[in-house]
């Protein structure tokens, strides 16, 4: 698919719509607007709500160790499950369910992501059902969370002024530049608008062709490469809370290949509030 350095990360919606029940095959569905999926979603698939299932419900963090093995658990995902992930708004929150399930340690092997998302296969006309399934608990075991794919505030400040990492940020020009603190309509915010300084600004929808699906791997090597992004550095994407980065981690990561990427999940909403962090705005 498209000569990326993982292509075998992507599965098509050909693909989901003739083995999407076959045994050892789990569907995620995780969407921005929380209500699509009971509105009708592929057969089989299990919903996420990622405001209520992907994060700790009491400290601001993603799932704790315990509570992502629940989460298999209740999905009927099994250490030896390939998961497919899919959503609106291109895959935002499926890649960032994704990204949860690579830092507790699911095979990446067994990890993929459905191209274009929610959106292609509606617009394709495939079926949609409304039927919840039910699956039996599994026993799933999580390892030990992989802090090569999670960045924080402190592993940015670090690097800060060195020149020795690539910072995304894949969030909107207006958004970039603290015209505006979050795009229309997201209640998460920040006390002061800007970015980190020496980031650079790639929104993550520069990733996305037309019909939903990921550009190709030379255009998307034309897109992050033309903007300064050096493969031979780590490179650590953020946006407001971690789910347009997970985007573009996932490009960086398995599209492109890039040896060394993380997400930095708390994102403008932690550092635009972070006492002493300096921010830029030009």
């Amino acid at each position: 698919m498209a000569d990326y350095a993982n292509s075998d990360v992507l599965v098509t919606t050909e693909w989901v719509a003739a083995h999407g029940g076959d045994a050892g095959i789990r569907l995620l569905e995780v969407d921005v607007d929380t209500s699509a999926y009971g509105e009708g979603h592929i057969a089989g698939a299990v919903g996420l709500n990622w405001e209520t299932q992907l994060c700790d419900q009491v400290r601001r963090d993603i799932l704790t160790r315990e509570q992502f093995e629940a989460l298999c658990n209740d999905s009927g995902i099994a250490n030896d499950t390939t998961v497919i992930f899919y959503g609106d708004n291109n895959n935002w929150f499926a890649t960032y369910a994704l990204w949860q399930f690579r830092y507790y340690g699911h095979d990446e092997s067994l990890l993929k992501v459905m191209n274009g998302g929610r959106q292609k296969w509606v617009d394709e006309g495939r079926e949609l059902v409304t039927d919840v399934p039910d699956h039996s608990s599994t026993g799933y075991q999580a390892k030990f969370p992989d802090d090569n794919v999670r960045a924080t505030a402190g592993t940015v400040r670090e690097t800060l002024g060195q020149g020795v990492v690539n910072l995304v940020d894949v969030r909107s020009p207006a958004e970039f530049t603290g015209e505006v603190i979050a795009p229309p309509g997201m209640s998460e915010t920040a006390q002061r608008g800007g970015h980190i300084p020496d980031a650079a600004n790639i929104p993550w929808a520069t990733a996305v062709a037309e019909d939903g699906t990921f550009k190709s791997h030379d255009e998307l090597q034309a897109i992050y490469g033309g903007a300064g992004v050096d493969e031979s550095k780590e490179t650590i994407a953020y946006c407001r809370i971690g789910e347009r980065s997970s985007h573009t981690w996932f490009v960086l990561k398995y599209l492109l290949g890039y040896e060394k990427v993380r997400n930095y999940d708390g994102s403008w909403t932690e550092w635009g509030n972070l006492v002493g962090a300096p921010i830029a705005r030009d």
